[in-house]
């Protein structure tokens, strides 16, 4: 099997977790509270990576000091999609809150492409990328109204 095939399985398992993820945090903070509901489920994140990682570890955590300190956002910024997602979702519901992730994230992407930022190799934007942004916003404001 080819590396770009995995690539594309392994990118849409992650988009069916996320898919999963965020109508089930939505649930949690609606039965929970909000930031109740982001630290169960990085809680259960923890757990989740914990437990392989204590028989299958290499010991690369020990270099977790030679990683930037801004790296150490990730873990945040999940908290705020968690957070976000838990309290739009019941709002807008889950079509539309994901419409607008997927948005927001394939611009961004396109920019950090387009720019190299954070290590991402340079892929310099395009028309075929500006008129797949355009397509998301108009999906997402259709899938919105």
């Amino acid at each position: 099997m080819s590396v770009t095939l995995v690539s594309i399985l392994v990118a849409l398992l992650g988009g069916i977790a996320v898919g999963l993820q965020n109508p089930l945090a939505s649930l949690l903070g609606r039965s929970v509270g909000v930031l109740e509901a982001a630290f169960i489920v990085h809680l259960g994140g923890a757990v989740i990576a914990g437990v392989p990682l204590a028989w299958l570890g290499t010991g690369g955590l020990e270099r977790w000091r030679e990683v930037p300190w801004y790296a150490a956002w990730a873990g945040g910024l999940g908290v705020v999609m968690i957070t976000a997602m838990s309290w739009v979702i019941p709002r807008i519901g889950v079509a539309a809150a994901v419409a607008l992730v997927l948005t927001a994230q394939l611009t961004l992407g396109a920019l950090f492409d387009h720019f190299g930022v954070l290590g991402a190799p340079i892929r310099p934007v395009d028309p075929g990328r500006v008129a797949g942004v355009a397509l998301l916003l108009g999906g997402a404001w259709l899938v919105l109204r």
